[in-house]
């Protein structure tokens, strides 16, 4: 082509936009919004039908989330003020209506291309800025890519001989059908354990004429202490927002009301030990877990006593002895709290009921999917519907859908054969102008998600701000920053007990896939790290 006919080609496309956002959850949400407040052209690509990210997606029985009501939503008082929750951890369904509530106030679906899937990204380094195409063939162009994809954007769907042999029902509970198939008086099979098998597992047993689960490793689940909430509550409460929001960002935990007692647990009397235990049990949430002794997570003393406690708690909610050992072994499956803990209302009650049966795959393996149900060593289980609560392929594994192409003509995945490579969470060498949030090598799995979007989203809000004010048109992170983070990230695993749990935290669930810390557990030491690089003028990136 000429240099006559390429400026005339040029001339027909649309102008690139100054960023494209690739995902609808919390995180692309608060980008677009913000983004669009500082003036930038941009636009928001969403696979789905509507925005909500994960609460899109995850419509099986019983989904809601583990953070707790107003911990769990954006600080912004014009969201806040005319919103009000049933429930103090809501369900799938009223966090649709949330997302929907905050679409309508912020005006966001116009600038959001719902049924569009990104397929693939590509830097052009003449021009210095990004190609990006979808599965319908459209291509679009953009200074900079924002990928909020979040964390468990891919399933796991175990390789189990004879899967596509069943002839009743079968569905991962990520891809769960909007018309909600029934499971009453049907025999239903789920495999898996995890947060989503325990939420589907409580409301199947309600229903179904017999229920087996299929179990790898026990869930050490903690109390959710649900509750319904009143509009004059939280009317009330709401006075106290600005400052509850406030304190979000100065705790470790993210929640406004979950700090740790700073000393050893195994250096205090058992006595005031066992009452703040006691006490934190009794609010339920994650305040067993992030809001008792801060080196839970890195003494394992400290560590066994936590377990013990949890142990001695959950077998009094068991009324078969024969099952202690599977569901609240005497001796920990791993280091407690090292693997996420999921939150429960009547999870352990249900090995109580006549019509539930609990299969230990460890003891006795899955061999095959049969056209009738499932074949353990022991026999076969006949089923009409099986549930994979199989989780996700976290952190990297929603990227690895994307086949996003950098200067070096590796994708992402290919440059993170010999563990993941970024800075500060956010930039990837070889990937200038590409910054994403809520992913790799972040607080993530450490931060929930609305807190997550504001603190961190900030960070490139402000760096963008400040790109266009120096009239910069490039940002990149260099290798050797990218390497330092890396071992950053290795040395504060091996400073706790995350590694010796085969949890999703360490890539550890996904067979074949690189076994490393994904996340950065120290979320204020993150933020401070980031404020730090703002102020510093963004030292790890070549900005021109």
């Amino acid at each position: 082509m000429t240099s006559a006919a390429s400026k005339n080609a040029d001339s027909q496309q649309p102008a690139a936009l100054d960023a494209i956002i690739i995902g609808a959850g919390f995180n692309g949400v608060y980008q677009l919004h913000r983004l669009r407040q500082e003036g930038f052209s941009v636009k928001l690509m969403e696979a789905a039908s509507g925005l909500g990210g994960i609460w899109h997606w995850n419509r099986y029985p019983g989904a809601r989330v583990d953070s707790h009501i107003p911990n769990y939503e954006f600080s912004m008082p014009e969201i806040w003020e005319d919103w009000n929750w049933t429930e103090r951890f809501p369900g799938w369904e009223e966090l649709c209506r949330y997302f929907e509530h905050v679409d309508k106030k912020l005006d966001l679906s116009r600038d959001i291309q719902f049924n569009t899937r990104v397929t693939a990204a590509e830097f052009d380094n003449d021009r210095n800025e990004w190609q990006v195409s979808t599965e319908s063939g459209e291509t679009s162009r953009a200074r900079f890519v924002i990928p909020c994809i979040g964390f468990a954007a891919k399933a796991h769907i175990p390789q189990i001989k004879g899967l596509e042999s069943f002839k009743g029902i079968s569905h991962h509970t990520a891809h769960w059908p909007k018309e909600q198939c029934s499971l009453a008086g049907k025999r239903v099979g789920v495999i898996g354990t995890g947060a989503s098998g325990v939420q589907v597992i409580q409301e199947t047993a309600k229903v179904a004429g017999h229920l087996t689960i299929f179990q790898r490793t026990p869930n050490l689940a903690l109390p959710m202490e649900q509750r319904q909430l009143d509009v004059a509550g939280q009317q009330e409460a709401k006075k106290e927002y600005p400052e509850l929001f406030r304190r979000r960002t100065e705790t470790e935990s993210t929640f406004f009301d979950i700090t740790a007692d700073r000393r050893a647990a195994h250096e205090v009397d058992e006595a005031e030990r066992l009452a703040t235990y006691e006490a934190a049990w009794k609010k339920g949430g994650f305040n067993f877990w992030a809001g008792t002794f801060t080196d839970t997570l890195t003494n394992a003393q400290s560590n066994r006593l936590s377990y013990d406690f949890w142990r001695d708690k959950t077998r009094a909610r068991i009324n078969n002895p024969e099952l202690f050992e599977s569901l609240a072994p005497t001796e920990p499956p791993h280091p407690f709290g090292c693997k996420r803990p999921s939150l429960e209302q009547t999870y352990y009650e249900v090995y109580n009921q006549d019509n539930v049966d609990l299969v230990n795959t460890k003891t006795t393996p899955i061999l095959e999917i049969t056209p009738t149900g499932i074949r353990t060593e022991a026999g076969e289980v006949e089923l009409d519907i099986i549930i994979l609560a199989t989780g996700f392929d976290t952190s990297t594994g929603g990227l690895s859908q994307i086949d996003l192409r950098g200067t070096d003509g590796k994708s992402m995945q290919e440059g993170w054969t010999d563990g993941i490579r970024t800075h500060l969470g956010i930039g990837v060498p070889h990937f200038p102008n590409l910054l994403m949030l809520y992913g790799a090598q972040s607080p993530t799995a450490f931060c929930n998600g609305p807190t997550c979007a504001e603190l961190q989203g900030e960070w490139v809000v402000n760096c963008l701000s400040a790109m266009r004010d120096k009239q910069q048109m490039r940002i990149e992170t260099t290798a050797e920053a990218a390497e330092i983070w890396g071992q950053e990230l290795e040395n504060i695993a091996n400073m706790t007990l995350l590694p010796e749990a085969d949890s999703w935290y360490m890539g550890a669930n996904i067979p074949g896939k690189r076994r490393e810390l994904l996340y950065y557990p120290m979320v204020q030491h993150y933020l401070s790290r980031c404020r730090e690089n703002e102020a510093q003028g963004y030292p790890g990136f070549i900005l021109s």
